[in-house]
């Protein structure tokens, strides 16, 4: 296990290398000048090239590359163009306000997705399936910005159950202490701010979950269906069990497989993909981060920003691949 498991670290450092040439390149292509934008367009032609050639701008693009690849090399990712700070130090806050979001959103998608799929497997062609399955069609259909506009407009503008934005109260602000609000209230024993930042998290939440929740639901239906369809299933209620035991005992662990599958892959996409949730809830979040440094034509944050999020989407893989042999046995990594 633990060769194969080396063997795939090493095996992501050319993917990873790959994938900073590619999108070094594309951010290169990207109109607009950087220097431009940070200075505005006031500035005097002087000033800009004085600038440019102080954020190496005026270098050939692959010195530029060379340049940022062996400062990745020594654990550097550079520093943002914009702001002058570190990135390593910079993105944490947004990195973990991105985690914190996709996990609640996961656990929503996971927990109603499966027992849904669960259910409607059980109970094939009942009316439960039917409408799960319709649902999980709607869920998967509905953009995530108009559902994100209707939550608010619902639960904070005529409820008023729920905040519209932001991960925190403005007059009581959470003291920072791993950038992950849940923990922290935890750690400084602030229940009243633990249950703030839960609201702040319920409507984004739910919006980031609605695509997840319906996949997970539709691939646990068909999975489930499959192994039911067992002889060692049918066996298990030929002997008189029970038939919820037979399903979350027996059959549930056969299906896993492609279920953990699909909530890997969408966790990954979860981290890398929330932009349009970040953006209606103004969540301060990695995929508005690179989204803001777009703008500003911040390269060393866009390049940074996107080599993170592929590294976590890379890594969910392998501990996917991991999970398969702890949960089927017959798979072996030698």
């Amino acid at each position: 296990m633990l060769r194969y498991i080396g063997r795939r670290v090493l095996h992501l450092i050319p993917v990873l290398l790959g994938m900073t040439f590619v999108v070094f390149l594309i951010i290169r292509a990207i109109p607009g000048d950087p220097a431009q934008v940070i200075l505005g367009q006031q500035a005097t032609e002087e000033a800009t090239k004085a600038l440019r050639e102080k954020l190496g701008l005026d270098q050939p693009w692959y010195i530029q590359y060379f340049d940022y690849l062996k400062g990745l090399l020594t654990g550097d990712l550079g520093e943002s163009l914009r702001t002058r700070q570190p990135i390593s130090t910079e993105v944490w806050p947004y990195l973990a306000a991105t985690i914190e979001l996709a996990v609640f959103a996961m656990i929503i998608a996971v927990i109603i997705g499966m027992n849904a799929g669960i259910i409607s497997a059980w109970f094939q062609n009942s009316w439960f399936d039917y409408t799960a399955m319709v649902i999980a069609l709607i869920g998967v259909s509905m953009p995530i910005f108009w559902l994100g506009l209707m939550e608010q407009w619902a639960f904070s503008l005529e409820l008023k159950w729920l905040p519209t934005s932001g991960r925190e109260e403005v007059r009581d602000p959470v003291q920072a202490i791993t950038h992950f609000y849940l923990i922290d209230t935890v750690i400084q024993g602030r229940v009243d701010q633990f249950w703030v930042a839960i609201k702040h998290l319920i409507l984004p939440g739910v919006a980031l979950a609605t695509i997840p929740m319906a996949i997970i639901a539709r691939m646990t239906r068909s999975s489930m269906l499959e192994v039911l369809r067992s002889d060692y299933i049918r066996t298990a209620r030929a002997k008189g069990q029970r038939m919820g035991k037979v399903v979350y005992k027996h059959a549930l662990k056969n299906a896993l497989i492609p279920i953990i599958t699909i909530i890997g892959l969408q966790t990954g996409l979860l981290l890398g993909g929330a932009i349009l949730t970040e953006t209606i809830f103004s969540w301060p979040g990695i995929g508005r981060y690179i989204y803001e440094a777009i703008g500003y034509r911040d390269y060393t944050v866009i390049q940074s920003g996107i080599l993170i999020v592929a590294f976590m989407f890379v890594m969910i893989n392998l501990v996917v691949d991991i999970l398969y042999s702890a949960i089927d046995s017959r798979i072996k990594y030698n």
